[in-house]
């Protein structure tokens, strides 16, 4: 004991208050990288535009990772080398050669313990709190090993670029989109987020990535108007409708020459009735022509983000959509777009319908052919592949390259496709099943 009190000089604190520092700016590095690798940027840039000075300054600092990563592995490395070293001096000189391993042992302690776990465990519980109270200062860290900091950058993508890897540091691994939609994901699968939330949030994303197209009604299900009926039976089927506004044609149904809208032409009746006394045979007087309003088509192939922004900018709500070559394909409304966001809208005027996805005694679910693959994977959380095709009778026909007779069965995409009905060409009801 008397040996050891010996050394016990100003040397030997000096070195064990060196080593204590040095391992507290160790925790503050790896404190700092996990704080600013594991801060969500959207959460400190709702901060910085409230004014928080210190998320300003930990967004300033991510918007350069490859910098602000080097300057705190070098200012990391640095201290725990230093601390190293004089801990190896100190047990050398105290306990001679067995003090290297002795103070490797108790440094790899000290530094995973202290500099390390504690700092990390810290970050990672509060990520932004941390950015933010240690941005200030690594700001000035990051300054001052900058000019080192180039130069490891430039030797190391050099030695990468001899192996053939190209590093470039304004490309993003994952898309902003991506990364929401991930996370969206996780959070439902561990329950934080309800199913109901997350279609919602992710339609809105996806509005920029899906096309008229996809949600469409197809031109076999429009309801239109032939100008040259008598026009009794116009405002009959007007009336009768539950569409308040109606294709009309003339001569041939793709040769669309107006819009009628349910509201107008009840109004104009209303007038002419009235102002022959109430003789019904007024409307006979009727100018279809100039009744309807004139029709907006829409390509097929506009994204559906961009006929929302078209149908506000115009104060419309209800478009034809025609293919590459003019012909008419469909239709699609404004209520289209908002139900690929909300779900389904029903009001007192829609008809009563069918579930769109039904689960009978065997496990199966049933399914209209014309059903959209989206809606089928929303609805069963299921992932089967929409890039060929639009509905689900579609993918069935593209996979088995004809058009299947009814009682077929299939087996693709980990999923038993069984047809249970067809008109004509046409697949009306299928079953599916998981493998």
């Amino acid at each position: 004991m008397g040996d050891f009190a010996a050394y016990l000089d100003t040397a030997f604190w000096v070195s064990v208050g060196a080593i204590l520092i040095l391992l507290i700016i160790s925790g503050f590095f790896s404190g700092s990288e996990t704080a600013l690798t594991a801060s969500s940027l959207g959460k400190l840039k709702a901060q910085a535009d409230k004014g928080g000075r210190g998320a300003q300054t930990a967004l300033a600092l991510t918007e350069d990772s490859e910098r602000l990563i080097g300057a705190i592995l070098l200012g990391n490395n640095m201290v725990n080398i230093l601390a190293a070293s004089i801990a190896t001096a100190l047990f050398t000189r105290i306990f001679g050669d067995s003090g290297v391993a002795l103070a490797t042992l108790v440094m790899t302690i000290l530094v995973l313990g202290f500099a390390e776990v504690m700092p990390k465990t810290y970050a990672i519980s509060a990520p932004e709190t941390a950015a933010i109270r240690v941005a200030p200062a690594l700001r000035w860290v990051v300054a001052v090993f900058s000019p080192i900091v180039a130069v490891v950058r430039f030797v190391v993508r050099r030695v990468l670029a001899l192996f053939g890897v190209t590093i470039d540091p304004d490309s993003h691994i994952m898309s902003v989109h991506e990364e929401i939609a991930g996370t969206l994901a996780l959070g439902h699968s561990s329950g934080s987020v309800e199913k109901e939330h997350r279609d919602r949030l992710l339609g809105a994303l996806d509005l920029s990535e899906r096309t008229v197209e996809e949600i469409m009604r197809h031109r076999s299900q429009i309801d239109t108007v032939n100008a040259d009926d008598p026009i009794e039976d116009i405002i009959a089927q007007c009336i009768n409708s539950p569409h308040s506004r109606l294709p009309m044609y003339r001569e041939d149904p793709e040769n669309i020459v107006g819009i009628l809208y349910a509201r107008d032409l009840v109004r104009e009746m209303h007038r002419l009735v009235s102002a022959a006394s109430g003789d019904y045979g007024a409307v006979s007087a009727l100018d279809l022509n100039a009744l309807a309003r004139p029709p907006y088509f829409v390509p097929e192939t506009t994204p559906l983000d961009e006929q929302m922004k078209e149908f506000l900018r115009l104060r419309r709500h209800f478009a034809l959509v025609v293919d590459e070559y003019g012909a008419l394909h469909g239709l699609i409304t404004l209520e289209d777009i908002l139900e690929e966001i909300v779900g389904e809208i029903e009001d007192e005027y829609d008809t009563t319908l069918a579930p769109e996805v039904e689960i009978n005694d065997a496990g199966e679910a049933v399914v209209d052919g014309a059903m959209t693959i989206r809606d089928l994977n929303r609805t069963l959380e299921w992932s089967l592949p929409d890039d060929e095709a639009v509905t689900i009778a579609g993918l069935v026909i593209h996979e088995a390259q004809s058009i299947p007779e009814q009682g077929q069965v299939f087996s693709f995409h980990g999923c038993r496709f069984k047809i249970l009905s067809r008109d004509g060409n046409r697949i009306t009801r299928l079953s599916l099943k998981r493998i």
